[in-house]
């Protein structure tokens, strides 16, 4: 005889629980998480796993194509370039260099824009109208071109460009949180705190975090795939990484010469840009959806 359940566990999952349960019927976007993970891991090991250096030439074997090709040679699986170096090997530690530390400046995007997010929607009066009004000013400017600017006046480098991506995506960051406090901070349930004693940073804590974290998460996949494309971006203009730097913007910056007699050193470049985003969007996407579904239960 079956048990009776006056609460059946379907119903009382945690909210991790059921949106991951929702999240996962939208098979696209499960695709998409298994494709970043990959990278992510890809990212971590790649130097470890990577069957070549990065600048280890093979004399004997220059502008090989892929080994598919009649021509390539088992080898050097994705061929080599016009000195002799893996390909795959290359790109592997790239995915270290333009995948990797677009996460890290996403993290610390996100984090800072949090903070400063909570702050500017906590704030009122005088101060409260400063923050808005230079909000406003930055996110009049593209954060590839607010980027630049910043590249220009740090000097070019991988390790500038990461700072010039934080600062150029902090202002969208600190505008979505802040909207998003601002939001809570109207709905009934923070006047119920409020009227039972609670002070600031007990509803923030226990009201208002709870209630915004997936949406920052969202945010966070949105950052991702721009700080991705504004590293390779910044790499092919040559104000980021530069050489021997394995970077997916340096390579196809490198390789644009080679375009003609040698397309597989800049097409697998881009090819891997485009997987990249394309997740990154399909996993964010994914959570936007989830969201929107819960929001109308």
């Amino acid at each position: 005889m079956a048990k009776f359940k006056l609460y059946s566990e379907e119903s009382n999952r945690s909210p991790l629980s059921r949106l991951w349960k929702k999240f996962k019927r939208n098979h696209p976007a499960l695709v998409g998480l298994w494709v970043f993970l990959a990278l992510l891991v890809l990212a971590v090991t790649a130097p470890l796993i990577a069957p070549y250096g990065i600048n280890q030439q093979h004399s004997d074997a220059l502008l090989l194509p892929p080994s598919w090709h009649d021509a390539g040679n088992v080898r050097f699986l994705l061929g080599t370039d016009d000195l002799g170096r893996d390909v795959l090997s290359r790109l592997m530690n790239g995915a270290t260099f333009t995948f990797g530390l677009s996460v890290v400046a996403a993290l610390i995007t996100t984090l800072i824009g949090v903070v400063l997010g909570t702050f500017a929607g906590m704030s009122k009066g005088i101060r409260s109208s400063f923050l808005n009004h230079l909000l406003d000013l930055t996110l009049a400017i593209p954060s590839l071109l607010l980027a630049i600017i910043i590249i220009a006046i740090l000097g070019p480098g991988l390790l500038n460009t990461v700072w010039a991506i934080i600062f150029a995506l902090l202002p969208q960051h600190i505008h979505s949180v802040r909207n998003l406090v601002v939001d809570e901070l109207n709905k009934d349930y923070i006047a119920a705190f409020r009227l039972d004693g609670a002070n600031q940073w007990q509803i923030l804590v226990r009201g208002i975090f709870p209630n915004i974290y997936e949406h920052i998460v969202v945010i966070f996949t949105m950052a991702l795939s721009t700080a991705i494309l504004d590293i390779a971006a910044l790499g092919f203009l040559k104000l980021g990484a530069q050489p021997p730097i394995t970077e997916w913007g340096a390579i196809l910056a490198e390789n644009l010469a080679l375009i003609y007699i040698a397309p597989w050193t800049v097409g697998l470049p881009g090819v891997l840009l485009f997987i990249s985003v394309l997740a990154t969007n399909l996993v964010g996407d994914g959570l936007r959806q989830v969201l929107k579904e819960r929001k109308a239960d």
